[in-house]
């Protein structure tokens, strides 16, 4: 599964927005283009170096380019 926009994972899942590889490695846990990173429930991040945001809803993990 691949988006250039956005896409929504649950744990143990993976795709790509656009060429960065997205994953959602355990509850809470979200990796984007080797980066990693904690979520908390209703907490988002910005990876800085591809320009996508990971944010977390209850097991539900949106990533979007900015």
């Amino acid at each position: 599964m691949s988006s250039d926009k956005s896409i929504t994972l649950a744990p143990l899942h993976y795709a790509k927005v656009g060429i960065y590889h997205c994953d959602v490695a355990r509850e809470g846990f979200v990796a984007v283009g080797g980066d990693t990173q904690d979520l908390a429930d209703g907490e988002s991040f910005l990876f800085i170096r591809c320009g996508i945001t990971a944010k977390r809803s209850g097991s539900e993990y949106t990533f979007s380019r900015n």
